[in-house]
């Protein structure tokens, strides 16, 4: 009963989360590019990213290394 169970609210996180994606909204992208020189530029940018996750397509995220 309890592997029914498991297995049946494994399924129902599944499809409940499955095509969704989380973009930033445009206050969050505002308040990211409020620190930035170029704010229109960083907005713009954003946007677009937003719009290429929303769609489907593959975005590139930077990787910024660690420094003790």
């Amino acid at each position: 009963m309890k592997i029914i169970f498991n297995f049946t609210l494994f399924l129902f996180a599944f499809l409940m989360g499955g095509d969704k994606s989380l973009a930033l909204t445009d206050y969050q992208i505002k308040n990211i590019c409020k620190k930035e020189i170029r704010e229109l530029t960083c907005i713009k940018n954003l946007k677009e990213k937003r719009f290429l996750l929303q769609k489907g397509n593959f975005i590139e995220i930077p990787v910024i290394p660690y420094k003790r």
